[in-house]
């Protein structure tokens, strides 16, 4: 191996700079890039890895493809890396085969078995802003702001994994008309705000919304219909009513945004009582979201006015009429940042977040962890600020802006998941079914566990089950809910994970007991199919990271530890360990046991699910 072959982990990296090489050596003439486009071999008895570049190198060069094949073999150097190829090597139309030296696997292997798992820090560390969770004041989190949260948490776990600085942000629904309205409404009740629950605040809240909502088209429809004096009047009071409460919550709200002590007392219980609750939920999801991370719309509010007097000011935005809006190029409908009676709108909260996330926090990249059917507003918002130049930060440089939309949790009839009666499921009440559901599977499956010890496990089990089942499939796909294929322990699910890591630790346990314990200095002897399977795919790890963080999507992870518990078990069953022939074997056995151990663990620990010592 040359020094540069050294310094790689991975063997595509190895590999693309060898035929690389080969490539401009057959044709100096090239222009441009020379893709060398290598990957993993899909046929085992073909070899380790093929490169299919001969085909659009082909049309580049004027020559049938096979033949473009033969004279990149012909200069390839492949010395200390793989087996020396020959015409044999050429299949179809120009696939070239290759076969990796034992040796090579166990250096690259080798270099892997370290502390950091292959993963280099950044030359240059990135501010990373990720957008997740998003609760509202008075309201129970439900099954809708799973994805947000345990999808936006994964991908910010990613990011700090790989070495970037993250910045998680919940956006709190905590400001405007709806939040005064059920303030005003507890307000006047005379109710002290420590003896309400988060179940009390939302039964408030609707009560809140139901009195301010005047039954116009009610009476519309009376009086279409040829009238009727009595229904007439009680409509007209109930309007009156409706008018009043309305403007009595106006009224709160304007005491609250002028600093009123009592207004703000209200606003503040409510506040504590949510998000304690909302906090509770996130740490029992094994999130790393804190209060430190909300960011509630009333702490935009300062920023709201200027903002939008910056935007007229420099011709940005534009009134049309009566309102103010700013036009995105490439976009029909205006973003609307400014009503005709001078309210602020979503669009202008979020714009205003982009600007203190970028200029403010210095964020190279913001990520919003959002529904897609927010999508046309992301893609105003994402416009309206960069070209205010929102997105520019001091030095020049722009942040990139990406939403990470996600799709609905449906039920087993194919429609969102709601309960029988039609309203969304509350958390807390999921994660418990989840959790008393694992309890029942986890009894059968070990009843030697002492009643902690299957409540421990029942919790770990039912979070990762739940977790896994948001993160495994793509994100922006639908996906269906269903406790019985989530807490299922075999197939792809996060409790077969946590029981594959619990397998590879007993076999290290029993090990260490016998006085066999894996040597960090073993010589790795790579020789059996499934030891040459798992050793590829431990290798894959760091760049496995890589393209998750590139692609936002989290399901990339989870598919790469699903293949990898599933690798370990075919060289579990085919490969002894304890029983190998020869002491060297069982050492290098056990060695490889124990980096796949660490790689298992720390992709539970990235992905955020828990990883229990036993099942």
């Amino acid at each position: 191996m040359t020094d540069g072959d050294r310094a790689s982990i991975d063997p595509v990296t190895l590999l693309s700079a060898r035929f690389e090489a080969a490539i401009r050596a057959a044709f100096p003439d090239l222009e441009g890039n020379a893709d060398t486009l290598i990957t993993a071999s899909r046929q085992e008895k073909l070899g380790d890895f093929q490169s299919n570049a001969a085909m659009p190198l082909a049309k580049r060069v004027g020559m049938n493809p096979r033949e473009v094949a033969a004279k990149i073999v012909e200069s390839l150097d492949l010395a200390g890396v793989a087996e020396p190829l020959t015409a044999d090597s050429i299949a179809g139309p120009g696939f070239i085969n290759v076969r990796l030296l034992p040796g090579t696997l166990a250096s690259c292997l080798s270099r892997l078995d370290t502390p950091e798992l292959g993963v280099t820090p950044p030359e240059k560390q990135r501010t990373i802003v990720v957008d997740l969770c998003g609760v509202n004041l008075a309201k129970e989190m439900h099954v809708g702001h799973l994805r947000a949260t345990v999808i936006g948490d994964a991908l910010a776990r990613v990011f700090e994994r790989l070495g970037e600085k993250v910045i998680r942000q919940s956006h709190v629904g905590d400001w405007g008309l709806p939040i005064a309205m059920v303030a005003n409404r507890v307000a006047q009740s005379g109710v002290t705000i420590e003896t309400l629950t988060l179940q009390d605040l939302e039964r408030e809240y609707r009560a809140a919304q139901a009195s301010c909502r005047p039954e116009t088209k009610a009476l519309e429809l009376v009086r279409s219909r040829g009238g009727n004096p009595k229904a007439e009047a009680e409509l007209e009071l109930r309007i009156e009513d409706a008018e009043a409460a309305r403007g009595a919550s106006r009224k709160f709200l304007v005491a609250l945004q002028g600093g009123d002590k009592q207004a703000w007392a209200v606003w503040q219980g409510i506040r504590d009582v949510t998000m304690g609750e909302c906090l509770r939920i996130c740490a029992r999801l094994r999130t790393r979201i804190t209060d430190e991370h909300s960011a509630g719309e009333s702490s935009y509010a300062p920023e709201l006015a200027p903002l939008v007097e910056d935007l007229v000011k420099r011709g940005i935005a534009e009134e049309s009429e009566g309102a103010l809006v700013v036009r995105v190029p490439g976009i029909e409908e205006p973003a609307l940042i400014r009503k005709g009676d001078g309210g602020f709108l979503y669009a202008t909260t979020d714009i205003a977040a982009v600007k203190r996330r970028v200029q403010q926090f210095g964020g190279d990249e913001l990520v919003y962890c959002v529904d897609a059917r927010q999508a046309l507003h992301f893609r105003q918002v994402f416009g309206a600020a960069e070209k205010a130049g929102y997105t520019t930060k001091p030095d020049g440089s722009k942040a990139r802006l990406e939403h990470a939309a996600f799709g609905m949790v449906l039920g087993e009839d194919g429609r969102p998941f709601k309960t029988r009666s039609g309203e969304n499921v509350r958390l807390t009440a999921l994660l418990g079914e989840a959790v008393e559901r694992a309890g029942k599977t986890v009894a059968e499956k070990n009843p030697g566990l002492s009643e902690g010890e299957r409540v421990e496990v029942a919790e770990a089990v039912a979070i990762a089950a739940i977790k896994y089942a948001d993160l495994s499939g793509e994100r922006i796909k639908d996906y269906v809910f269903s406790f019985d294929r989530m807490l299922a322990f075999e197939g792809n699910t996060g409790p077969y994970l946590q029981y594959a890591l619990v397998r590879v630790r007993n076999i290290l346990r029993k090990a260490a007991e016998e006085g066999a314990g894996a040597s960090a200095g073993a010589d790795l002897l790579i020789a059996e199919a499934p030891e040459k399977q798992l050793a590829l795919l431990l290798l894959r790890y760091p760049g496995v990271l890589a393209v998750v963080a590139e692609s936002l999507e989290p399901h990339r992870l989870c598919s790469y530890l699903y293949d990898l518990a599933t690798a370990y078990s075919s060289f579990y069953e085919n490969c002894p360990v304890l029983k190998a022939e020869t002491d060297a074997g069982r050492a290098s056995r056990l060695r490889l046991c124990a980096i796949t151990e660490r790689v298992l663990a720390d992709g539970l620990e990235t992905l955020g699910l828990p990883a229990p010592e036993r099942m």
